[in-house]
């Protein structure tokens, strides 16, 4: 699974999923960091990654059309590095089981 972790989150839940044995980086990693929704979007299309980010804009974006990238909409309060990268590892395998089922938006809390 490809990975592209937005602004909202901490670059170590990108290194996180790579060390889960995904491809995944942080919008910094890919000159994103200072874009806007729609350049992500942009960024998304052409490189097939799934967002996973805080911002409620991806998932109604991603509700409003019939195709395009995936969107996990993290609906988690404000938490350390440590216990954001803790809490994805309770959820991983299910997010993902999720998203390969070909779930366009799956929202975790």
């Amino acid at each position: 699974m490809r990975f592209l972790i937005d602004a909202q989150l901490p670059p170590a839940l990108a290194r996180y999923l790579s060390e889960s044995g995904h491809d995944a980086c942080h919008v910094a990693d890919v000159g994103l960091l200072a874009a806007n929704d729609a350049a992500i979007w942009a960024y998304l299309h052409a490189s097939d990654y799934v967002v996973v980010s805080k911002d409620e804009d991806f998932a109604r974006r991603r509700k409003s059309v019939a195709s395009g990238p995936a969107v996990v909409w993290v609906r988690l309060p404000n938490r350390t590095r440590t216990g954001t990268i803790a809490w994805f590892e309770s959820i991983l395998p299910d997010m993902v089981a999720n998203l390969v089922r070909g779930e366009p938006l799956v929202v975790v809390f």
